[in-house]
């Protein structure tokens, strides 16, 4: 399961509009990432490293069994042909993502398309079951102001949107306020959150060094 992409469209459609934030350029290339770190934390990619065969950096694919999931399956497929950097594989993942995730979002019945006439912008998303959501955002409000420890896909999301100068999509905060947030947020994404101790934590691990390979690609 997309977890961590289908989390950041809900958190992103979560507005007065009804229309997923952040520009589309923005949008698609932080949705393409967001998969990419699903697929690193299923274990199913990861960066090479110095030493290897492959240029440091590249994303390798690791062997598992088949992604039935109607996102990450395609996206890994995708990824097969050579090791890519991560620039690359982001590119190659954007192409048709966010229509895939809304798919699957509405098709699991926490999102409904709303069809408009007469306006710009035809189509908006309301949320008849916001279960998800709101769990979703209490988790990302939790870990950036009380200082709670993010669960992967909750670190994750903040990473993305802080690589891409994107959490003002979500949140509306005076200087000091932002101060803190870009503090916090920064920790996050440098990987404060994973405890490398802990019994199958390489997920975990895998989910952060991943982040930091693909987060370039967003700036």
């Amino acid at each position: 399961m997309a977890r961590i992409a289908e989390d950041l469209l809900l958190l992103l459609l979560d507005n007065a509009s009804n229309r997923p934030a952040l520009d589309r350029d923005r949008r698609e290339k932080v949705l393409a990432a967001a998969v990419l770190l699903d697929l690193a934390l299923a274990c199913r990619i990861r960066p090479a490293v110095d030493d290897e065969r492959v240029l440091a950096g590249r994303l390798l694919l690791l062997t598992g069994p088949d992604l039935a999931d109607p996102i990450l399956g395609p996206a890994l497929r995708r990824l097969q042909r050579r090791p890519l950097k991560p620039q690359a594989a982001v590119a190659k993942v954007r192409r048709g993502v966010e229509p895939a995730l809304l798919g699957q979002l509405e098709q699991r019945g926490f999102i409904r398309p709303i069809q408009l006439r007469g306006n710009k912008f035809p189509q908006v998303w309301t949320m008849p079951d916001r279960s998800r959501v709101d769990q979703a955002r209490a988790a990302l409000l939790g870990a950036l102001f009380d200082l709670r420890t993010p669960a992967p896909t909750t670190a994750a999301i903040i990473s993305l949107l802080y690589a891409a100068d994107g959490l003002a999509a979500l949140l509306s905060l005076n200087e000091r306020g932002w101060q803190w947030v870009d503090s916090r947020a920064a920790d996050i994404a440098a990987g404060c959150w994973v405890d490398e101790s802990a019994a199958g934590g390489l997920p975990e691990v895998n989910l952060a060094v991943t982040a930091s390979a693909v987060k370039p690609a967003l700036a």
